[in-house]
């Protein structure tokens, strides 16, 4: 590993020197376990999901870089869908392995697929990975300790004409506010977490269920099969991923929007959650600047 990369443990929140960085919640415990039933149906909800919000067949000839890989599961779709460089890299050395793991699976020659680790808030590691036809951060800039400046720093990162893939918790005010308290606990120690997840956890499943039975009126086991069919995640793992993360940041879609508007975006697809609680999914085209005659 670079010098560059190995500094990331001290620069992941804006900050540097010992004892500086927030309690961090290990993403990677849970990639682990969800690799151990991933299988060739979520591979391929995951490059259906892809190609539906980027609005494209295939990736071919595309360089694709996946910020926050975790599981790696949208790293190998990328792969398969043709790009002809794929690179992944992610803050925790866990989810790094879990990246590598599934490299190892099924793309062990591979020399256009490169997993590191490294830091999104680390602008010097950023700098010498060059520009990418699409950048993609699915539900990783706003665990940074730093989210407007992860924004910026994926910004520069993407060539003319380019596509920016990324989704941002939405900002619900006071509920934000409260999930932070809780994920900040959980974060915090053993003790908080075992009841947060043994009060949270059934609370979470309970209100789903009574909203599908008594409100949409549909069989309850359907949202865990459209969920595994939304992006190919599991609902589990994504509830202790939800309870857990921290630290954790939030923003109104319209901000967003703004921010990526200055700095020469077009906002090509907006996907906004059913209910407030969630993230609101972007794509951006960075706008080409046309040439003098």
């Amino acid at each position: 590993m670079t010098e560059t990369a190995s500094t990331t443990k001290a620069t992941v929140a804006g900050k540097i020197g010992p004892g500086s960085e927030p309690r961090r919640f290990a993403f990677g415990k849970n990639w682990q376990r969800f690799l151990s039933f991933l299988d060739d149906e979520r591979i391929a909800e995951a490059e259906k999901s892809l190609c539906a919000m980027l609005a494209v067949e295939n990736l071919h000839g595309k360089s694709f870089i996946d910020i926050g890989s975790g599981s790696g599961l949208f790293s190998l779709a990328a792969i398969r869908l043709g790009a002809s460089r794929v690179y992944s890299f992610d803050y925790d050395q866990q989810s790094v392995a879990c990246t590598r793991e599934l490299r190892q699976r099924y793309f062990p020659d591979a020399r256009n697929w490169v997993v590191e680790q490294g830091s999104v808030l680390d602008q010097s590691y950023l700098a010498q990975l060059g520009l990418f036809d699409v950048v993609y951060s699915w539900g990783v800039l706003h665990h940074t300790g730093n989210m407007w400046q992860a924004l910026e720093n994926v910004s520069a990162m993407v060539r003319p004409g380019g596509r920016l893939f990324i989704a941002i918790y939405n900002d619900e005010g006071r509920r934000s506010k409260a999930w932070r308290a809780v994920k900040q606990r959980y974060s915090a120690s053993l003790a908080w977490r075992v009841p947060i997840i043994a009060g949270f956890g059934p609370y979470i499943l309970m209100k789903g269920f009574i909203k599908d039975v008594f409100l949409l009126r549909k069989n309850p086991m359907r949202r865990f099969r459209e969920y595994k069919k939304s992006r190919g995640m599991s609902y589990f793992v994504d509830i202790l991923d939800w309870l857990g993360g921290y630290p954790f940041e939030v923003a109104k879609a319209e901000s967003i929007c703004d921010f990526f508007h200055r700095r020469g975006f077009e906002l090509i697809t907006l996907k906004t959650p059913i209910q407030p609680k969630g993230n609101n999914e972007f794509v951006f085209a960075k706008i080409e600047k046309a040439s003098p005659e």
